[in-house]
């Protein structure tokens, strides 16, 4: 079950007040780069639910993503549905096309399990690809932003539409949390240390893995319906295989099965391929040897490392006390 330790929570406190703090002095492209950075984090911790902690390695949470994306746009603009109804709507689509692929692929493991997600992600591109009911690969323009006047906010201006994606992600991010805490998240978890232990307790494993694909499902439509306000425009590339590769880096760079190292990894690949693509288009090169240092040095991520030496300074530090006492103890005798 998921737990939040001191660790993790000072490491949201730091990323929200530096997310908080850059938000309020960056320019246009700063907030842009903002935006992107919460909309992918979305993304991870929808991936990082099923995989690090039901050890579901999904190459489907890109079209997923583009699914919520398509799904709002279509209903805001063909189907003239206001655009929070249309967000409501696409993230409801992305739940059950995640549930029906869960279901699907719940007897499957390993690289089966990672194949048939890539198959039915490819599967989906190729239709929205060759479709001109979703524009083809010319893809869907005109997708609008909530109208939040009322509120006072612009989400017309950049630094108000990337408030609004910081606080989606952390609504995302409580969301997680609550279904990780749940008798699901349970389950989930059980069903990752010993599958076959949960099915003698009789537990109904594929409506279990299916149930977690499809509320994972819902946070990537939710980052799907996001990345649409964001340019206003939709495209077959959004359920690109790639995109759910790309997640799936930022997962392992982050730490695997800790919810809050993917938000880690997402600002940390974000503000790398920026950086690194200013003076060279050859960004991934970059990225790939990075990510081969992390799996080849064994630690889980970058957040999962520095849990592992707060974890191993603790110890030490409580060796040295217990260590002291026995000396006292002694010293009294």
């Amino acid at each position: 079950m998921f737990r939040h330790t001191p660790l993790r929570i000072a490491t949201l406190v730091l990323l929200g007040a530096a997310a908080i703090l850059y938000g309020l002095n960056a320019e246009y492209f700063g907030l842009e780069i903002l935006t992107e950075i919460a909309i992918l984090a979305i993304l991870v911790i929808a991936l990082d639910m099923v995989a690090g902690f039901g050890g579901m390695v999904s190459l489907f949470h890109g079209a997923l993503m583009g699914i919520g994306a398509y799904g709002f746009t279509l209903l805001a603009t063909k189907a003239g549905v206001a655009p929070l109804p249309a967000m409501i709507g696409a993230m409801a689509l992305g739940g059950v096309v995640g549930w029906i692929v869960g279901a699907i692929c719940a007897r499957t493991h390993g690289i089966y399990f990672i194949m048939a997600t890539l198959a039915f992600g490819q599967m989906a591109y190729s239709y929205i690809f060759e479709s001109s009911f979703f524009g083809g690969d010319d893809g869907l323009s005109g997708a609008p932003r909530l109208d939040l006047s009322g509120l006072g906010i612009d989400l017309n201006d950049s630094r108000g539409f990337a408030f609004f994606a910081l606080a989606l992600l952390l609504a995302a991010y409580l969301a997680a949390v609550a279904i990780l805490r749940s008798g699901l998240g349970r389950s989930v978890t059980g069903i990752l240390h010993s599958e076959q232990r949960m099915r003698a307790l009789g537990l109904n494993v594929w409506r279990v893995k299916a149930a977690i694909f499809g509320l994972s499902g819902v946070l990537a439509g939710l980052a799907g319906t996001l990345a649409a306000q964001h340019i206003m425009y939709v495209s077959p590339g959004l359920l690109a295989w790639t995109v759910s590769g790309e997640a799936l880096v930022v997962v392992i760079l982050g730490g695997l099965g800790t919810l809050v190292g993917p938000v880690v990894g997402a600002a940390f690949f974000v503000l790398l391929k920026h950086e690194v693509s200013a003076h060279t288009t050859h960004w991934h090169l970059v990225v790939g040897v990075i990510l081969i240092a992390v799996v080849m040095s064994r630690a889980n991520g970058i957040f999962g490392w520095l849990e592992a030496r707060v974890a191993r300074w603790q110890g030490r530090t409580h060796a040295a006390k217990t260590g002291n006492l026995a000396l006292e103890g002694d010293s009294d005798a």
